[in-house]
């Protein structure tokens, strides 16, 4: 399958830890290959109805199997860090306090430096390290999936 997807092995692993945390997370019903090929068959016809009714269809005219996989584990980042409903409703994922964020910049004050060796301020990134704050734990919650049950036990 991985051959399928254009895939490393380590690659569809983690491509299948980002599905099976969706599926935990209700973003869909089924993480197995079969129902991505489903969900990509769908989208495809989706777009080609819209075509066929003449209805303008933006980006994307047709997903081969690893632009849609791709779109998907995307979709599935973005909808954890820029939280939508879904996600917001279950509450797993966090709100920062100031001391954090704060703390976070401080840490990384690298990635907010400009051009000319100016800075952006802390004012001006909050929102950008809040999102970048949730992208570590969307990865957390992933890498967990992929931990097998020995890697748990040495963790505890």
């Amino acid at each position: 399958m991985a051959q399928t997807y254009c895939l490393t092995p380590a690659e569809w692993r983690y491509a299948q830890g980002c599905l099976t945390l969706a599926k935990r997370l209700g973003l869909i019903e089924d993480d197995t290959p079969a129902a991505l090929e489903k969900r990509r068959a769908a989208k495809n016809a989706e777009i080609s109805r819209s075509e066929a009714e003449g209805a303008p269809v933006y980006g994307t005219r047709y997903f081969s199997a690893p632009a849609y996989l791709q779109y998907e584990l995307t979709r599935f980042k973005l909808d954890f860090v820029e939280p939508c409903g879904k996600i917001r409703a279950l509450g797993v994922c966090p709100d920062f306090t100031e001391a954090q964020t704060r703390a976070w910049y401080d840490a990384n004050r690298d990635l907010f430096t400009r051009y000319f060796g100016d800075s952006f301020s802390y004012e001006e990134s909050r929102q950008i390290i809040e999102k970048r704050m949730r992208e570590e734990v969307y990865e957390a919650l992933v890498q967990d999936i992929l931990c097998g049950p020995a890697d748990r036990q040495g963790r505890e």
